[in-house]
């Protein structure tokens, strides 16, 4: 069982949202779903009452958390499942996510996901937010993912994702020959319709994206991608934005395949399952042992290196872009 109390005061900036949106960004290590449920349960309440989730706030209004987060509050049962740890010690897990893997039990996954997962690894973490869960990874996105494994250490890794202590570097592979790194700037929110997508907004959240060549491949480039920030689908949305759309995302990709590829490498292009994106390391202080630091790496995965290799073998190959 896991005593929470926070509070916070609106600033200007935050004055004329809705409730359960400024405490979604107020408070991330909990899901949308369970804050909404505290909002109407009573246990978040603005100058202390108990208003509805679209209530909006004001100026220099008190908003309160004070919960109870219980061994079974999402009823989400353990299911054992292999997991490739690449890190762990008394405060930390640092597991190698497979592509394909659900990381949290939602609508239409409530079992085989890793949360499921973790919980049969390690019953402890079922008292903590997110089952220790610091970030995540989209379904189809493979690599490092890291997991608190106390409150102390959720509480201090959550902190230091906020000021930017912890580093996450991607391999991806995208559309068209990228000439050279840069950065990519831009706020991104929800779309206005589609509330699966996120997009760039000039009223979304600031993120930022930095991106540098690898190498070039037939009709493609391999980019190397470090995050600022953290928001739902950066990356993806991101390089889309600019042009270079990541190859197999079916959400913000594009559909074919360039000209110039030869038959066979048509043909795994055409094939590969999955946005082509990897989560190849991850670096951060270590959140209890002072001086010491965390450096974790994951391997290309096989499917995206097998579809590298193929790409490579006619790097002389124009991009259509």
């Amino acid at each position: 069982m896991q005593q929470i109390d926070r509070q916070h005061t609106v600033n200007e900036a935050e004055a004329g949202q809705r409730l359960d949106q400024l405490v979604a960004g107020l408070w991330n290590d909990f899901s949308r779903s369970r804050l909404a449920l505290w909002i109407k349960s009573g246990e978040i309440t603005l100058n202390d009452r108990v208003v509805k989730p679209k209530q909006t706030v004001a100026l220099d209004d008190r908003v309160v958390l004070q919960a109870t987060i219980t061994a079974h509050d999402d009823r989400i049962e353990p299911q054992s499942m292999a997991l490739d740890v690449l890190f762990e010690d008394d405060a930390l897990l640092v597991i190698n996510k497979p592509a394909g893997l659900v990381v949290h039990p939602g609508s239409g996954n409530r079992d085989g996901t890793l949360v499921n997962a973790l919980l049969a690894y390690d019953s402890t973490l079922q008292a903590l937010p997110r089952a220790g869960l610091v970030h995540r990874l989209d379904k189809d996105t493979s690599g490092c993912l890291m997991i608190a494994k106390t409150f102390e250490s959720y509480q201090r890794l959550v902190a230091m994702l906020k000021d930017r202590e912890i580093k996450r570097s991607y391999q991806a592979v995208v559309w068209g020959h990228v000439i050279s790194g840069g950065t990519v700037d831009q706020p991104m929110g929800r779309h206005p319709t589609d509330r699966r997508k996120q997009v760039v907004r000039a009223d979304g959240r600031r993120a930022v994206t930095h991106y540098r060549l690898d190498r070039h491949l037939a009709g493609s480039t391999l980019l190397k991608v470090d995050l600022d920030t953290g928001r739902t689908h950066q990356i993806r949305v991101h390089l889309a934005h600019i042009g270079y759309p990541i190859l197999g995302d079916s959400v913000y990709g594009r559909r074919g395949s360039p000209k110039g590829l030869t038959e066979s490498q048509r043909q795994a292009w055409q094939a590969f399952p999955r946005q082509a994106l990897h989560a190849a390391a991850l670096s951060c202080p270590h959140p209890i042992l002072a001086d010491s630091s965390v450096e974790v790496s994951a391997t290309m995965p096989a499917d995206m290196a097998g579809l590298v290799a193929v790409l490579a073998m006619n790097t002389t190959a124009d991009s259509d872009h």
